[in-house]
């Protein structure tokens, strides 16, 4: 006769039967080995050295784009925004990264630049459209499954940035969208060169 109460046993039986008879193993999230306190401030064991070309393309793309943006100043247009910065370090040192699919960054960038016009058109300047665009960003890519961290940074910048205000919703296709379209398309460049004029 088993050792275990009723209750359990029933229990046993309900989930092996709703689970048409499949075996499941559940483990408790302590069961699962993190690294000690010191392990975490080592450096990562890489598996492979990276070529001088490696850091030379996206270092040159991006001085590009610092010359692209100066010229557009004067216009009134800007496209190095730090929100920006932090997707093109995702991009170009770990484009396998599921942060660095192009459907999460523009879902992100797009949805989360909107909530931080709407945090700001209802609460005005201050703590609490700040926190609120940044709860509901996080939301946001979670219930939609597009984590692209940068992103949460999009309102912050539009909430505090006075000289984007007027922009309004339009904030949402420039830098946002605009932004992310261009950073796309200088990966792809980057990675064509990276992988064909290696040194």
């Amino acid at each position: 006769m088993s050792n275990s109460s009723f209750p359990e046993r029933l229990f046993k039986q309900l989930f092996t039967a709703a689970l048409g008879r499949r075996h499941v193993v559940i483990k408790a999230s302590s069961d699962v080995a993190s690294p000690s306190f010191w392990e975490n401030f080592k450096p990562p064991k890489s598996s492979s050295t990276h070529s001088f070309s490696d850091i030379l393309w996206p270092s040159a793309a991006m001085a590009i784009l610092g010359k692209l943006d100066q010229l557009l100043t004067p216009k009134g247009l800007s496209i190095t925004v730090a929100p920006l910065g932090a997707v093109s370090a995702i991009l170009f040192a770990t484009p396998q990264a599921p942060s660095a699919r192009k459907y999460n960054m523009l879902m992100a960038q797009i949805g989360c630049a909107a909530i931080g016009v709407l945090a700001f058109t209802l609460f005005g300047p201050g703590w609490l459209a700040k926190s609120a665009s940044v709860a509901a960003c996080v939301a946001y890519m979670i219930y939609t499954d597009t984590i692209h961290p940068p992103a949460v940074s999009m309102p912050l910048l539009f909430i505090d940035g006075v000289k984007l205000q007027h922009l309004s919703f339009w904030y949402v296709l420039y830098p946002g969208a605009a932004g992310c379209i261009l950073l796309c398309f200088i990966q792809e460049v980057v990675l064509y060169m990276k992988k064909n004029f290696k040194f």
